[in-house]
């Protein structure tokens, strides 16, 4: 379903869903059912660096492949991890991933 997808880039599964609801605080079965519908939420919201590092830091690839690949160094890291998870956190990003929300990223 995702197979082309950055996530599954670093991923051998679709397991963002449990990720977005922790990060997100919301519980995994208010989040829009779909899986594909829930990425182009994901996608949506996120930058596609942002993605990236969402993808990557869920993958537990490691700092310096991560510093390599974005090429920054600890503390942009540090600081774009931060800004990242806020970013998730924020009412206007996580209750777009909420089930009801699906007719903008049904494409």
């Amino acid at each position: 379903m995702l197979e082309n997808s950055i996530w599954r880039q670093y991923n051998d599964e679709n397991s963002f869903r449990g990720l977005l609801a922790k990060f997100c605080k919301l519980n995994e079965i208010d989040l829009i059912e779909d899986d594909k519908a829930l990425y182009n939420a994901l996608k949506t919201k996120l930058t596609k660096k942002e993605l990236k590092l969402f993808a990557m830091d869920s993958a537990n690839l490691g700092d310096e492949k991560m510093k390599s690949e974005f090429s920054c160094n600890d503390e942009e890291l540090e600081k774009a991890k931060f800004k990242l998870y806020k970013k998730l956190k924020q009412d206007k990003v996580r209750l777009s991933f909420r089930e009801g929300n699906t007719e903008d990223f049904d494409s």
